[in-house]
């Protein structure tokens, strides 16, 4: 029982090394201000891979970028009108890049299905109801969040944070989006495990982090330019 609980704990631990190392990276990048989308997009990949696709994990995955981002701005709260505007559009991007990320989890998971179909392989029935229960609650943990931390925050960033997530739920997100799809793909394959016996059981969350971290490596290129929106959905029309 003793051991047990100190892993537990040293799981803890590295759960929040992890959550503020993240923090930290995204703080950093928001305050260089050098592409911002890209880099939230490849760290939150990365930290995802990490920490777990478990709808928890996400949640404080996707907190600590949206603090990164907040803190990152921070040195500009008393600048000039041109200076906040710019600051705007680095918090903007760093949403963005978290929105993409998570689009990237959904094709990700939809991929791992597939690949296993195609292998003649079948996830477990409970798997998939599991997985796609937590896949269809992804949008709205994504704009909770963003709704989260507009209230921990202060003056225009609080402003610009609110502003991101009404515009997202007006229009819809990038990981909204994807979700369709990726949706409709669960549910064929819940209905081909429901008509035959399986031979092989897979378990999705590891084939998907599988998936998430040759993302984050680069390794399946495409994926990040098919998910990407022609207009970004925290961005204006001119």
């Amino acid at each position: 029982m003793k051991n047990e609980t100190n892993k537990s704990t040293d799981c803890k631990v590295g759960s929040a090394n992890e959550t503020n190392t993240l923090e930290a990276n995204v703080r950093s990048a928001v305050a260089h201000g050098r592409d911002v989308q890209e880099a939230v997009r490849s760290l939150t990949l990365k930290a995802m891979s990490a920490d777990g696709i478990d709808l928890k994990s996400l949640r404080r995955t996707m907190a600590a970028v949206l603090r990164g981002a907040r803190d990152g701005v921070q040195p500009e709260l008393h600048q000039t009108a041109a200076q906040t505007q710019a600051a705007r559009a680095l918090i903007s991007d760093a949403v963005n890049g978290l929105d993409l990320a998570l689009a990237q989890l959904a094709e990700a998971s939809k991929l791992a299905v597939e690949e296993a179909a195609g292998r003649a392989q079948k996830f477990s029935s409970e798997d998939l109801a599991r997985a796609r229960a937590d896949l269809e609650s992804l949008e709205a943990l994504f704009l909770d969040t963003l709704q989260v931390s507009a209230s921990a925050a202060k003056g225009w960033v609080a402003d610009t944070l609110r502003d991101l997530g009404t515009h997202a739920q007006r229009n819809g997100t990038v990981v909204g989006t994807q979700l369709k799809d990726t949706l409709a793909t669960f549910t064929r394959q819940m209905g081909a495990v429901g008509q035959t016996q399986r031979e092989v059981t897979v378990q999705l969350a590891h084939a998907t982090t599988d998936l998430i971290r040759e993302i984050a490596a680069g390794v399946l290129t495409g994926l990040a330019d098919r998910v990407k929106p022609e207009r970004r959905p925290g961005s204006k029309d001119h």
